[in-house]
């Protein structure tokens, strides 16, 4: 009797530990996620809420659509502004919602949008970790996709595209502090020879979402709207290259 009453106790412990804690992750969460700014909160409420993402799309879309997977601790709708305008050029943007908006969370979260959406050729991209965590689910599918676009973000050994005959964008910007550079530079062993690099002059990490200042980020030289226009524009151009070939 006395063990059994000594496990409950040890259980009943534990089981408040696991309380506390997870309490205290989900307020830490909650305390460092970036949230979109009041324009961007706005330009999001265009696009079609569904439960596992946001699609930003027009009446004469494309076969070509992205799934993208947001940043660290960054909130999805912070990403309106360029995929609006990328959706106005003809392709469907997905943006995803991730578990506590941590893509190594979700890294098979575009899985269902294929498996649904069968008519459409997809490109996975993501921001910061959600692209080294968008990389990882190419490698797995590089069969299933049709290309990757990495916003200041790159693929890790376990993204590694090396070998795959898949069309790449790079996009950096010249004022980012968050990435860091050296390893960014070591990432491109596992870039094709393929992959189209850009960088864009002023812009920096949080720029290429809309969601204000990140921690540990350089100040921009360029505004929020300029950097989400070239990003854009950018990301236009190529796939329109993509779609010739």
């Amino acid at each position: 009797m006395k063990t059994t009453s000594l496990w409950k106790k040890i259980v009943g412990s534990m089981l408040i530990i696991i309380i506390i804690l997870f309490i205290a992750g989900t307020f830490y969460v909650q305390q460092n996620t970036y949230t979109a700014t009041n324009s961007a909160q706005k330009q999001s409420e265009q696009a079609i809420h569904a439960k596992k993402y946001d699609l930003y799309t027009s009446t004469e879309s494309s076969n070509i659509g992205i799934i993208f997977y947001p940043g660290a601790f960054v909130a999805p709708e912070s990403y309106s502004k360029w995929a609006s305008q990328v959706a106005l050029a003809g392709y469907n943007v997905y943006v995803l919602h991730i578990p506590l908006n941590l893509a190594f969370l979700g890294q098979d979260a575009a899985q269902p949008i294929m498996e649904e959406q069968t008519e459409e050729t997809f490109i996975l991209a993501g921001h910061s970790l959600g692209g080294v965590v968008a990389s990882r689910f190419t490698a797995k599918h590089p069969e299933e996709v049709a290309g990757m676009i990495f916003l200041a973000s790159y693929p890790d050994k376990k993204g590694n595209l090396k070998h795959t005959d898949l069309s790449v964008l790079s996009i950096t910007a010249s004022k980012d502090g968050v990435l860091n550079i050296e390893k960014y530079q070591k990432a491109k062993r596992y870039m094709p020879q393929q992959t189209e690099y850009i960088e864009i002059k002023g812009g920096n990490h949080a720029g290429f979402g809309a969601y204000g200042v990140q921690k540990g980020d350089s100040k921009a030289r360029t505004s929020n709207n300029t950097q989400q226009t070239q990003i854009s524009h950018s990301i236009i151009e190529w796939l329109e290259k993509l779609e010739e070939k």
